[in-house]
């Protein structure tokens, strides 16, 4: 049985000494430590080391490894997953994600909440899974694949401003409406949207118009003419945010029973990409 770290024995990390190139630095932790609820009033104190925890679900995260296969040395994965789904639960990934999101805003001397942002859908091919109650996915007649569809929301920096996992089966227009109909005023100065062809028609202006009257959409199209690869404006993106995503191997498919645990890889993933920005900036 591989030694269990504690508050009383946790080691100090640096860039040179990790055990796992997905552990946080003491820097990374500086980051995240305040931002862990502390154990509930009334019960036993916590004697499992929270840093450690989230060591666990990054090297889940990176490596694409199943829970059974976690390494020893890292906590039980009973413990693990019990923390990934009450952190997802409780808003403590989100309100992660949000903080981490505006230090990076101020890094590069941007306003907190943006005014532009570009939208974007991603299928995902799903690995064969077993279980019961595993949430359903659909068809991409598009893409021929069947599995999820995974649709985020970044600002112009590139950074994930906010995420949906749905059926692979649902139109882009559908999917875009029902990410800004959950952004539940969280970025209350968008002004301008780019998205591509996907996205164009009355009826996906007309839902808009009702969600977020004040949000205008560009569509950028690619050129009739254009052979081969083409960059276009904007729409680069957030298909680097996607490439910069698909480096965590866990997200090379759709390996989770619930879309909920996709949704919260999916913010982890994001949540490592902004701490290794904010690490390397003051490195």
């Amino acid at each position: 049985m591989g030694m269990m770290w504690t508050t009383e024995n946790r080691p100090r990390y640096n860039r040179d000494k990790l055990r796992y190139p997905s552990d946080l630095t003491d820097e990374e932790w500086g980051h995240l430590e305040h931002l862990i609820p502390p154990a509930k009033r009334g019960g036993r104190p916590r004697e499992i080391d929270e840093r450690e925890v989230l060591n666990g679900l990054l090297y889940v995260l990176s490596t694409g490894c199943q829970w059974r296969y976690i390494p020893r040395d890292l906590p039980p994965r009973s413990t693990l997953f019990d923390y990934f789904q009450r952190w997802e639960y409780d808003g403590t990934l989100l309100r992660i994600h949000y903080e981490l999101y505006q230090k990076c805003r101020e890094l590069v001397d941007r306003q907190a909440s943006p005014t532009a942002c570009v939208i974007d859908s991603q299928s995902v091919k799903s690995a064969e899974k077993g279980g019961a109650h595993i949430d359903p996915s659909g068809y991409d007649a598009g893409k021929k694949i069947k599995g999820k569809k995974r649709h985020i929301l970044v600002d112009t920096e590139g950074l994930l401003m906010h995420a949906v996992v749905h059926p692979a089966d649902v139109q882009e227009r559908d999917g875009g409406i029902l990410v800004l109909a959950t952004l539940f005023g969280l970025y209350p100065f968008l002004k301008k949207l780019f998205a591509d062809g996907g996205y164009q028609g009355p009826k996906f202006r007309a839902e808009l118009a009702k969600l977020l009257p004040g949000l205008a959409v560009e569509i950028v199209k690619r050129s009739d003419t254009a052979q081969g690869f083409e960059v276009l404006p904007r729409r680069w993106v957030v298909e680097r945010t996607f490439a910069w995503l698909n480096r965590c191997r866990r997200l090379a498919k759709d390996f989770e029973n619930r879309t909920r645990n996709a949704l919260a890889f999916l913010r982890l993933a994001s949540i490592r990409l902004m701490l290794r920005k904010l690490s390397n900036s003051n490195g």
